[in-house]
């Protein structure tokens, strides 16, 4: 059961970061398990749990990242991240499909739903989706703006790909797109109710998600109808 992070997984991530090399953390690896790597587990499995719940007819799968960086992809850093992250989505939790999100560093922690990395022609058929009925898509876009505290992320075009309103275009415009609540380190992150606060930010963002599986799942019918 999730008990709430402590001051001293901002401790250890912090040391980490100044200290990311292989004797330094065996040094401390009791401490990443106890303080960080099983409340963060027990986060997850406790998130998707209530997901579940909320939402039985979705087929959930978690995804947890690991603390070890890929050794192929170091480019100067140290074998280790300074923050952990999961995804929970529906199907394949390693496809680039969208998902919701915790992520936690030594300085700040972070929650929301994301489409990263997707092909350019999925985005393309994103845009698509958007064009033949914008008014659909206004209305999640403006309930999410709505919402305090919720920030819309992605490299944008240095070239817009079409002006459709002040409502649309942050998202129409996008490489890849993120909606992420921020916070620092402290508050709900030292709950025993944080699965249940992030529940609840997933439910808010639950409309836009679902729109954006649609998108995906259509995306993937269309390559497989072409193939």
């Amino acid at each position: 059961m999730f008990k709430g992070f402590t001051k001293e997984t901002s401790d250890f991530l912090w040391e980490l970061s100044f200290h990311n090399e292989r004797p330094w953390f065996l040094e401390h690896k009791e401490q990443f398990e106890r303080c960080l790597n099983q409340p963060f587990r027990d986060l997850a499995r406790e998130t998707a749990a209530l997901m579940e719940e909320r939402w039985p007819q979705i087929d959930w799968r978690v995804h947890i990242s690991r603390i070890y960086r890929d050794a192929r992809r170091l480019f100067g850093r140290g074998p280790y991240k300074d923050h952990l992250w999961f995804t929970v989505s529906d199907g394949d939790p390693h496809s680039m499909g969208p998902a919701f999100w915790f992520e936690i560093g030594p300085a700040v922690y972070s929650y929301g739903m994301g489409f990263w990395d997707p092909p350019p022609a999925e985005m393309d058929f994103f845009r698509r989706s958007i064009d033949a009925n914008p008014a659909r898509f206004e209305r999640l876009a403006s309930d999410l703006a709505r919402r305090r505290g919720l920030r819309l992320g992605g490299p944008e075009y240095k070239r817009p790909k079409g002006d459709l309103g002040p409502a649309i275009n942050p998202w129409y415009n996008r490489r890849y797109l993120f909606v992420e609540s921020e916070h620092d380190f402290g508050g709900d992150a030292l709950s025993a109710g944080l699965p249940k606060k992030l529940l609840s930010a997933y439910e808010k963002l639950m409309p836009m998600y679902a729109y954006l599986m649609e998108v995906h799942r259509g995306y993937g019918q269309s390559v497989e109808e072409k193939q």
